[in-house]
């Protein structure tokens, strides 16, 4: 058997993309953000077609990503920041909560987001995380808007004609 196989595609030019950083936990979030945005630069992203905003914490990620994602502007985005495990039960409900929105807004909308929210124990674990995390993410979303690209069903051009003979 001889399955038809996609292969991943890393090829980001002409993509548009996304991205939300929370600025609470700012230096490791920044450093996430210049990961990223080299490693799509070397993807072949132009800088120009990359939209970067910022929010208060990781529970603003959802509403924002949703807004952009409503606009279709955008062939994938990325979700960054950290939350780092204080004293408190707030983790869990900040960790799990930011993370069902993002996918949340992924399946909802059909545009692909990646998770770059990192969920740590320490401020130590999330600096020795961050510039990975970006690059990862910024592969993530070259790879996974190109895939989703390949699974649009293709327009039947000769259908549209039918339809349009049909209303005259």
């Amino acid at each position: 058997m001889n399955p038809y196989t996609l292969s991943p595609d890393m090829n980001g030019e002409g993509l548009h993309l996304g991205i939300v950083r929370a600025r609470y936990n700012e230096e490791i979030g920044l450093s996430e953000l210049e990961a990223c945005v080299a490693e799509l630069a070397e993807l072949g992203v132009d800088e120009r077609d990359v939209m970067v905003v910022s929010v208060p914490g990781a529970l603003e990620l959802g509403v924002t990503l949703a807004q952009m994602a409503e606009t279709f502007e955008f062939d994938a985005l990325i979700a960054l920041g950290a939350v780092i495990r204080g004293q408190t039960y707030h983790f869990e409900i900040v960790s799990n909560e930011s993370a069902s929105a993002i996918s949340r807004v992924a399946l909802e909308t059909g545009i692909p987001i990646a998770n770059g929210v990192l969920t740590t124990d320490t401020d130590e674990q999330a600096q020795a995380r961050a510039v990975d995390k970006g690059r990862d993410c910024a592969r993530a979303a070259v790879e996974m808007a190109n895939l989703v690209a390949a699974l649009e069903p293709e327009s039947d051009d000769d259908d549209e004609d039918e339809d349009l003979d049909d209303e005259e």
